[in-house]
């Protein structure tokens, strides 16, 4: 098989695995379509906040799995290529942008931190002291989401990586963007915390 064939196979079936919208499954399982109730978004805050913690954290894991698993099978395929790096952006754009829902998904942090776990734990640790950090001090998921999100090409520059540095802008650029209406909110102030019911939320 040629290689482009190949690698374009491996970042189709990448997109295709991340666009899987495990919060909608697991909302339905219970009985509640996420797309109708709080933000409409199908990732974990969203389905924490209206299924219950049990439902969000299994959310978080299997999104950040599916990100993982893109990147591990990239990485089996072509462990010194650009392969790896390129399937960050798939799986991202499979989480945001999903084919099975009209392209309509989540924000795809936790996919992305799943990405970046595999190709550098070290990375996605001093992503996540951020993520935390900022969550402790002002309590909204999506800020600590921007401001990990924002960070990881600096981080990666931190860390001497200059290729995930290159690699984590086009992915953050999406994130962001999908997170746009949340910093209207917060410039605004009117952005909820974690813990307070909200008809908006993250």
């Amino acid at each position: 098989m040629p290689v482009s064939l190949l690698r374009g196979l491996v970042l189709l079936a990448a997109y295709l695995v991340a666009a899987i919208p495990f919060g909608l499954v697991l909302g339905r399982i219970g009985g509640v379509d996420v797309r109708q109730v709080g933000s409409g978004n199908i990732g974990a805050t969203n389905v924490m906040r209206h299924r219950g913690v049990l439902a969000g954290v299994a959310t978080l894991l299997l999104d950040a799995a599916k990100g993982a698993a893109g990147v591990a099978l990239a990485l089996r395929i072509e462990p010194q290529g650009w392969l790896p790096e390129a399937t960050v952006l798939a799986v991202v754009l499979g989480h945001c942008y999903p084919v099975y829902l009209g392209f309509r998904g989540g924000k795809g942090v936790a996919t992305a931190a799943g990405a970046f776990a595999v190709l550098s734990p070290a990375l996605a640790l001093l992503s996540a002291v951020v993520f935390v950090v900022v969550m402790a001090a002002w309590r909204r998921v999506s800020l600590a989401s921007m401001s990990a999100t924002a960070a990881l090409p600096l981080l990666a520059w931190s860390l001497d990586r200059g290729d995930l540095a290159l690699a984590s802008l086009p992915a953050a650029a999406v994130i962001l963007w999908r997170h746009r209406d949340n910093l209207r909110r917060l410039l605004a102030g009117e952005e909820e915390r974690l813990g307070r019911a909200s008809r908006r939320g993250s």
